[in-house]
């Protein structure tokens, strides 16, 4: 794959606003609740404003994806009308309450439908932190990713140069061949913003709807089945106290109160050992020898 033929897939996903959910009366005396906002995570908009950046030199086709319901049908009318070729949108009511290895599985789906060369996107979620997704993604498809990326440009051949932001303010340039994850830094790069007739012309664009037919996965791929790390059982710790004598019936309650507490939870004889290092292992040794778990030794 050469450069000047990059397919970038850049992933767009929808936040919180962490800004407080109020406005100001017309009286000037009282607050009233607007309720949330949502809105485009900021550093997936600078991983588009990046990708369209190559897309302008001639470098690149952009393919905007959006995973959710039918609202992120603005978004990605937004990615069309600064300058994205296609748009397209995978929902599916299992997605709802699927886990994180759902995304993975629609991620890496997705790039080997589109044949994607590279995937943009954040690398912070405004309202959440971290999200492991796209990195998942590019392992399990096994292709190398990039975090924390301030600066990227056209490198030579199958390679893209990219500048990630490194400890105490340092900086990293590292090429990395492609197919690719690179995950963008916000609060870098500004995006551009679209003139009205491209905000008009996005209103007429189609955006594809994708779903479980159109990726060609099972139902099982998005739900319980899907998390990579599944559990395996669940179990309580057994305690281990002394059981406490019970109090004589016939004094006060505070005093059987206070001969209740005042023992606390005492370690079983046999169970601590306490001492210096070669006190402590001389002790456990003579319990493997009384439990006759090393053969041939004395007592």
């Amino acid at each position: 794959m050469q450069t000047q033929d990059l397919n970038i897939l850049v992933l767009l996903r929808e936040v919180t606003d962490p800004r407080p959910p109020a406005q100001i009366a017309e009286e000037g005396s009282m607050i009233r609740d607007r309720g949330l906002r949502r809105l485009v995570n900021p550093a997936d908009l600078e991983a588009l404003e990046e990708a369209l950046l190559l897309a302008d030199a001639g470098a690149a086709r952009v393919t905007a994806l959006a995973l959710g319901p039918a609202r992120c049908d603005d978004t990605l009318r937004l990615a069309l009308a600064m300058g994205a070729q296609r748009a397209i949108r995978v929902w599916d009511h299992a997605l709802a309450d699927a886990y994180t290895g759902a995304t993975v599985n629609i991620l890496t789906r997705c790039m080997s439908i589109l044949q994607t060369g590279a995937l943009f996107t954040g690398n912070r979620l405004l309202d959440r932190g971290a999200e492991p997704s796209p990195a998942m993604a590019a392992a399990a498809m096994g292709v190398p990713s990039c975090d924390a990326v301030v600066a990227l440009r056209q490198g030579g051949g199958k390679t893209l140069e990219v500048t990630r932001k490194g400890d105490r303010g340092s900086r990293q340039r590292i090429e990395i061949p492609v197919p690719c994850a690179v995950l963008f830094e916000g609060g870098v790069r500004e995006p551009r913003y679209p003139d009205m007739d491209e905000v008009l012309a996005a209103l007429e664009s189609d955006v594809e709807l994708w779903g479980l037919p159109e990726l060609g996965m099972p139902v099982r791929a998005l739900g319980a089945g899907a998390a990579h790390l599944l559990p395996k059982g669940y179990a309580f710790p057994r305690p281990s106290p002394l059981r406490v004598t019970t109090p004589d019936a016939d004094l006060p309650a505070y005093e059987r109160i206070l001969a209740l507490l005042s023992g606390g939870i005492q370690p079983r004889e046999g169970r601590m050992h306490y001492g210096s290092a070669e006190e402590v292992a001389a002790g456990l040794f003579q319990v493997l020898c009384r439990e006759g778990l090393v053969p041939g030794a004395e007592v």
